[in-house]
Formats: structure tokens, C-alpha cells, sequence
């Protein structure tokens, strides 16, 4: 699947942010690079090219963000993803093959691109006598492939439906003392699609430009996350998974909130801008922009509601609206 700058497509992307746990937790590790002394968790969240943060979840700061890729876009039924990215973190060979077969195209960034091992079915020779420039370093494993394919997709039929997810397979499948033959097909058939999404990416600017500006959506949002979970000296006060996704969950919603009122804000703005070259301005303002701001929200006060409104006066009129009590 290879998008060709089709309007109805949906850019998406995913990253992990490491905070401290307070208390002991089996979903938290100990990793001196992020938490010294202290053990921490990892919170991985998903965000779409109109910045809504759709998805998130909390796991050990010691496994790898690749496995929870699928969960994520597979968890949401409102955004269907068309493409997403991620980091060197969240990617792997198997989640290009399982990404592939659930329709959407994976664009992570590839950290050491040049060293990256490319595939083929056929011999390096035949392709340094075509002149290619890029040639393939092995073989793709052809037999494996064919051998577990019914496998495959089964597996791929259980995701789809959403009777297990696809950490789940892949913490099952990884636990194994030797690689499970099941998870090695499934790397295999990825190795197609991540040598074709390579070649793709060296010659494509614009797709190369499409994800590193869909990773700094999700990069800044970590930044806003971080922002908004200030107290307890920015640290997870619960011990449980479900408890640690709740406060993620919470963080999400005033994160969306916050966008959304900028949004609508922004819209009143336009909307009542009479003057048509002020209103081009402000757009190309908007536009090179962003939704996901927070420097004008007091996020350590207490929001006042209760006064009424006179008139019939903008429901953005922030003077008029909020009254401010710091605490």
C-alpha cells in the first residue's frame, strides 16, 4: 500500500515519554538514564495530522514501544490511519508486515537509514548488472513465508476482530528461549515491505518532509503532556496499570480539551475578521501554526465559570469568560 497524496488519507503518529512512578510497581523499571535511582513507566501516546490525541497507554519503561504500534491504531474505530510514523522505538520488521495487512502504511524514521539491511528475492548480482545503485545485503525467505502463511493470517483475522491485542501476541511469541517460527515469518514478510518502504523514502522528499513533521506533532504534544502533569514532582502517585492509564487518560482529555478550544477560538476569530486581507494574514498564520499551544491557559489556577454572560456577547471573549483564582 503506497499513498499517492490522496486528500482522504490520515497521517498518524505515536512516541513514549518516560516518568518517574512514585511508588513500587510492577509496571514500572528501573533505568538510571531516565529515573537515576528511581524506577519509571512509559507513557505512549497516539496524535493525527489535526492534532487529536486519540490513544495512549502506560507500560514498563523496559519494553519496546513497537509492540503497542497496532494497539493503538487498532483500538480507536472513529480514526482509520492511512499512514503512520514513529521512531526508531516503534519500529520493527514485524509491525511493517502486520501494519501492511491491517491497510495502513508504517513511515517510521529510521535511526542509521544507510546502514539499514535491504532484502530481495533475487541475487545481489542480478541487480548490480541492471545498475541499480541501492543494492540488497540477503535473501528473503521464501519458504518460511509460504510455510506459515495460513498462520499469519489467522493471527492477523484475531487482531482484526479484537480478540487479543497485538502486544499481547507479540509478548507470547517473543517469550520463547528461540524465536517463535510464527513471529519469524511474520519478520520475514515484513522485510519485503520495510525494504520497499526504504527505497520509497530515499527518493521520496515528500514523504520524507510528511513524517518528520507528523513526529514533531507527537513530539510537541509530549511536550504539552509534560506540562500539564506538573504535581508530585511530575511523578505517577499508582502502582497499578489501570490506574496509571487512568491518569494518562485524564492527561489526554485536558490535552484535547485545550485543543479543542483553540480551535474553536481561532474559528470565531476568523469568522468575525471582516477585513479580507487581515483574514489571508491570519490564516497563514494559522496555518503555519499550531493547535496544540498552552502558554495562555493557566493550568495551575481554578477555572471560575459561574459568571453569567450579558448580551450577546462571544462565547471567546476570554476577558469576559474566565475569571482566574490562582491557588
Amino acid at each position: 500500500m503506497l499513498p499517492q497524496n490522496n486528500p482522504n488519507e490520515l497521517h498518524t503518529s505515536s512516541d513514549g515519554r518516560k516518568v518517574g512512578v512514585a511508588v513500587e510497581s510492577l509496571n514500572a523499571n528501573s533505568s538510571f538514564k531516565y529515573f537515576g535511582s528511581g524506577v519509571g513507566t512509559s507513557l505512549y501516546t497516539f496524535i493525527d495530522e489535526f492534532n487529536r490525541l486519540f490513544y495512549s497507554t502506560a507500560f514498563s519503561s523496559s519494553e519496546r514501544e513497537a509492540a503497542y504500534v497496532a494497539d493503538g491504531l487498532m483500538h480507536n474505530l472513529s480514526i482509520n490511519s492511512s499512514i503512520h510514523s514513529t521512531d526508531t522505538q516503534g519500529y520493527s520488521e514485524a509491525i511493517f508486515g502486520v501494519l501492511h495487512m491491517l491497510c495502513i502504511y508504517f513511515a517510521p524514521r529510521i535511526k542509521g537509514l544507510k546502514k539499514a539491511t535491504l532484502y530481495s528475492f533475487e541475487s545481489r548480482k542480478t541487480y548490480e548488472d541492471k545498475g541499480y545503485k541501492i543494492l540488497p545485503h540477503r535473501y528473503i525467505d521464501v519458504d518460511l513465508i509460504k510455510s506459515h502463511w495460513d498462520d499469519i493470517l489467522r493471527l492477523m483475522v484475531t487482531i482484526k476482530l479484537k480478540e487479543t491485542t497485538a502486544s499481547q501476541v507479540f509478548k507470547r511469541l517473543s517469550s520463547y528461549s528461540k524465536q517463535h517460527p510464527l513471529y519469524c515469518a511474520i519478520k520475514e514478510f515484513g522485510k519485503v515491505i520495510k525494504s520497499l518502504f526504504i527505497l520509497r523514502y530515499i527518493d521520496d522528499v515528500d514523504l520524507r518532509q510528511a513524517v518528520e513533521k507528523q513526529l514533531n506533532r507527537i513530539e510537541l504534544s509530549n511536550k504539552f503532556s509534560k506540562t500539564i502533569l506538573f504535581g508530585n514532582n511530575q511523578e505517577i502517585q499508582y502502582s497499578g496499570k489501570e490506574e496509571q492509564e487512568m491518569v494518562v487518560g485524564c492527561q489526554r482529555l485536558i490535552q484535547n480539551a485545550i485543543v479543542l478550544w483553540n480551535a474553536l477560538y481561532l474559528s470565531q476569530k476568523l469568522a468575525t475578521t471582516e477585513d479580507e486581507e487581515t483574514r489571508k494574514k491570519m490564516l497563514i498564520i494559522i496555518r503555519n501554526g499550531s493547535t496544540l499551544s498552552w502558554q495562555h491557559v493557566n493550568l495551575h489556577g481554578e477555572y471560575d465559570f459561574t459568571q453569567e454572560i450579558e448580551g450577546e456577547e462571544s462565547l471567546f471573549d476570554m476577558d469576559k469568560i474566565f475569571s482566574f483564582k490562582v491557588v
